[in-house]
């Protein structure tokens, strides 16, 4: 909502003046599509944007004085709610089948994953996504008492082209905290209830039990104890099948000695 309000103050103003969108474009050195899409709200007006077009119409600071009222979000809609119980977890269990979850990314992991997002994202959002997955992973080591963390990979997840040494030995390091486990799905061992996806359960401090499931175009926080309790089943019956935390990270170490 303060985007939208602030686009269109932004074109009110520049209406009122008679500062033509091509002018206020020109001015601060984007496009007139862009402050288009700033004015609609589908872009946040930038800080350079709301200074030029505040000078430019005469404003008097009532549109460089948006600035402080508007910040890009960290994460995609989708993920907000699931972010916020994140920060509030006691115990977080994770599968994924396709990427490294992102509290074990290495930056250079996250920004090939973030910089190569369809349909592509601004410099500066692609920076504030980066920065905000890196400040997750302090619940890693963070939080007093520390939070109960497990993660189970299938095994394509840790294959080239997809992750490096320097992705691998991360994984090696953050298995060694006492508050985390690291366990592989072997190819030859996989279920049918594996191959349903990626998903994470966690309980909060007050004791709510959450099941968060992430799809290429939706994702779902849900709280319902019966899908929580599915849920439960479904990764109980996948770590049954998953190497042993010592089994799991004598196999990483094999796939960073491999050339």
């Amino acid at each position: 909502m303060a985007w939208r309000y602030s686009g269109n103050q932004l074109k009110r103003w520049r209406t009122k003046a008679s500062v033509s969108r091509e002018e206020l474009a020109a001015a601060s050195n984007y496009s007139p599509d862009t402050i288009k899409a700033m004015e609609q709200g589908v872009r946040m007006p930038t800080p350079r944007v709301l200074d030029v077009a505040d000078e430019l119409c005469g404003a008097q600071g009532m549109l460089s004085s948006a600035k402080e009222y508007l910040q890009r979000e960290k994460f995609p809609k989708r993920a907000q709610d699931f972010m916020e119980r994140e920060g509030e977890a006691i115990s977080l269990w994770s599968y994924e089948a396709m990427y490294i979850p992102g509290l074990l990314q290495t930056e250079a992991y996250a920004r090939a994953l973030i910089e190569n997002h369809v349909p592509p994202l601004d410099d500066e959002t692609v920076e504030q996504r980066i920065a905000a997955r890196m400040e997750r992973q302090s619940i890693l080591t963070g939080q007093k008492p520390p939070v109960g963390l497990s993660f189970v990979l299938y095994e394509a997840v840790l294959r080239p082209p997809q992750v490096d040494g320097e992705q691998l030995r991360h994984l090696l390091e953050v298995s060694r905290l006492r508050n985390v486990v690291v366990q592989v799905l072997l190819f030859e061992q996989v279920v049918p209830a594996a191959l349903m996806g990626p998903m994470v359960l966690l309980e909060t401090r007050d004791h709510e039990r959450f099941a968060f499931v992430e799809g290429p175009f939706a994702s779902e926080l849900l709280a319902d104890p019966d899908v929580v309790n599915r849920a439960s089943e479904r990764l109980s019956m996948i770590r049954t099948q998953a190497l042993s935390p010592v089994e799991s990270a004598c196999l990483i170490e094999r796939m960073v000695d491999q050339p």
